[in-house]
């Protein structure tokens, strides 16, 4: 039988986003050579935010071209306090979601064995809080537009302009009722701020009802206004299933999502080219952490369930089996209180968790 080879562009970038990329590339050779009908072939580029102060760039001009020959982007985390946030993320990874048409950002949120919710003296069971959210991933409020005028004066004023169309409303939507139409629930929750903002959220809100006719009978769907969304998310999320929400405020509530579900070091996120003429990207959400790196004791759990979704992306439906058992290798592990790094209640260290989950990868899949 013929294997196929998987080239991966690997970013580890700042702080606790070189070890955790690492502990992923070594959980995904480790899945490869168990399974054996694929292997990763990975590459990996440095820029940081340390080779960006020693040379004044975070990509060089080509970085696009590079990344082209991948059939994916494993990305850690950018950022450094001796950097304003703006120019790494604008260096790095905004460019590359815009760059490589990245429309869809996936963000899947649920309680895995082990995590500790602070929903949990309300009796929330971990089935309540199973969600998909749908963050649109290319204009909105981080289009990029916008302005500073008299910047060096008393009256400096800035402007952020927040960018809708028709084109990338209806994309997202879309994306987002067949991903509501696939789940067991078949839900969907829209967020919107029309109520405030006239004309672009108007207009999100205008296609999403055109979209929804092409839907009816086989998602149920309601709508939420951001603000009340939060106080619902905590109350009642039992009532939610998948959520689709515009680039700032999927932003924004799925990192309370992660919160909710017990540690924003389990959360994943996929950057997807839904064409998949560009590579698509996976992350972990928790950032580069300045505060922890170096330590040796991030939480590799967020890396590893977004290594589990570029594998269940990377085979479109022929590894989706491959995807959730290795989803089960590392919740074997998170359900074990001595293989919990300190933010879900343990004393793990990153290497630690990493190695029991290669352990683990052999246990299930030995069973098959």
């Amino acid at each position: 039988m013929s294997q196929t080879t998987y080239k991966i562009a690997a970013i580890p970038g700042d702080g606790i986003g070189v070890d955790i990329t690492d502990a992923a590339e070594q959980v995904l050779q480790k899945l490869a050579a168990v399974v054996g009908t694929f292997s990763f072939e990975f590459t990996t580029f440095d820029w940081s935010s340390k080779k960006f102060l020693e040379r004044g760039w975070y990509m060089p001009d080509d970085g696009m071209q590079q990344l082209a020959k991948h059939d994916a982007i494993y990305f850690g985390a950018v950022g450094w306090p001796n950097v304003p946030d703006h120019i790494s993320l604008w260096g790095l990874i905004l460019p590359i979601r815009k760059h490589n048409n990245q429309y869809v950002n996936v963000r899947p949120t649920r309680i895995l064995p082990g995590t500790q919710s602070p929903l949990s003296q309300c009796q929330l069971r971990p089935q309540d809080l199973d969600w998909v959210i749908i963050r649109e991933n290319s204009e909105g409020e981080y289009a990029g537009q916008g302005g500073t005028t008299h910047e060096n004066s008393p009256h400096t004023v800035a402007t952020e302009v927040a960018i809708f169309t028709r084109v990338g409303i209806e994309r997202i939507m879309r994306f987002a009722f067949e991903t509501a139409k696939g789940r067991p629930r078949k839900k969907l929750t829209m967020v919107t701020k029309s109520n405030a903002q006239r004309h672009g959220m108007v207009l999100w809100d205008k296609v999403f009802h055109e979209v929804a006719k092409d839907y009816e009978g086989q998602v149920q769907w309601d709508k939420m206004l951001v603000d009340a969304m939060t106080v619902r998310m905590v109350n009642k999320p039992e009532s939610l299933d998948t959520i689709v929400a515009t680039n700032l405020h999927a932003d924004i509530l799925s990192d309370l999502a992660a919160a909710l579900a017990g540690s924003i070091g389990i959360a994943p996120s996929s950057n997807l080219d839904p064409t998949r003429k560009f590579p698509s990207m996976f992350e972990p959400i928790h950032g580069s952490a300045p505060d922890i790196a170096g330590q040796g004791i991030a939480n590799p759990v967020g890396a590893f369930w977004s290594a589990a979704e570029m594998v269940r992306w990377l085979g479109d439906g022929k590894l989706d089996k491959v995807a959730d058992d290795l989803m089960q290798a590392i919740e074997n592990v998170t359900s074990d209180p001595e293989t919990r790094t300190r933010d879900m209640g343990g004393k793990a260290n990153t290497t630690q968790v990493t190695e029991a989950v290669l352990k683990q990868i052999e246990v299930v899949f030995g069973k098959k």
